[in-house]
């Protein structure tokens, strides 16, 4: 078997009172798949029930891509992508695990579709000048369903967020952060470094109010946001209209094709 074959596709380190989560899935540019959603969703877990560990800093192997969203080709195969054991928790086992522990995503590249939405439930962005941000669900005829087309709009001017959601087209880390969508842009090479010190920074504060903050400040109460609840079922019904449509079916095919799409409507 091969490295690839054999090594985990999430790695957590402790450093100190903060876990290094890393998706290490660099070949496929980090994807999400099954594993992925059941290592990362267990590593906040395990984060959000040990007093020692504090804040989550959250990045992706490699340095093109942060994470490029749902593994379409484990989709293709049949493959279920959610966790194995706690469904619950959500696309990539974290847009609907809502940990009373910080979490801190550092973008080293490229953060689109899913890897937006990863961004985008994360509490603190730290990014890479190279990384970019967008949610370029509409050019493969889909619509994106992890929570991106209600967080967005929630973290950045409405007519920003529209216009991203209906072009498809990426920001870069600058405009992410001239828009205040993320916390701080640094050289690729001092990223990890700078998200590790912010950690250490809220580290040093005493726990039990960080975390009450966090909940405080999302409306999470008892492991739940019930603000996000009829959100929720809005994204999941139009999800389904739309992936049963024959346009969801020519994004992707087209793509693969390497052609334009043609878009019936229906």
């Amino acid at each position: 078997m091969t490295d690839t074959e054999t090594r985990p596709a999430v790695r957590s380190e402790r450093r100190g009172n903060v876990l290094l989560v890393t998706i290490d899935r660099p070949e496929a540019r980090n994807a999400v798949n099954g594993e992925v959603s059941t290592l990362l969703g267990n590593a906040l877990h395990e984060a959000d029930t040990d007093p020692e560990l504090r804040v989550v800093v959250l990045t992706g192997a490699g340095e093109q891509s942060f994470c490029a969203g749902a593994d379409l080709k484990a989709i293709s195969r049949g493959e279920d992508i959610f966790p194995a054991e706690n469904r619950q928790w959500g696309f990539a086992g974290m847009m609907q695990h809502y940990v009373s522990v910080p979490i801190i995503a550092a973008v080293n590249g490229t953060a689109l579709g899913g890897g937006c939405e990863i961004a985008l439930a994360s509490d603190l962005i730290v990014a890479a000048d190279r990384a970019k941000f967008g949610l370029p669900e509409v050019k493969r005829g889909l619509v994106a369903a992890a929570g991106g087309a209600f967080r967005l709009p929630e973290q950045l001017p409405h007519r920003v967020a529209m216009e991203m959601m209906l072009t498809g087209e990426p920001i870069t880390a600058a405009r992410a952060h001239e828009l205040h969508l993320i916390n701080r842009v640094v050289p690729a090479d001092q990223l990890l470094d700078a998200a590790l010190e912010l950690a250490e920074v809220i580290a040093t504060n005493a726990p039990l109010a960080v975390q009450a903050s966090k909940r405080v400040a999302l409306g999470i109460r008892d492991g739940a946001r019930p603000g996000e609840v009829e959100k929720w079922r809005i994204s999941d019904t139009e999800m389904i209209n739309v992936m049963t449509s024959e346009d969801a079916a020519e994004g992707p095919r087209a793509f693969a094709e390497k052609r334009a799409p043609v878009w019936k409507a229906r």
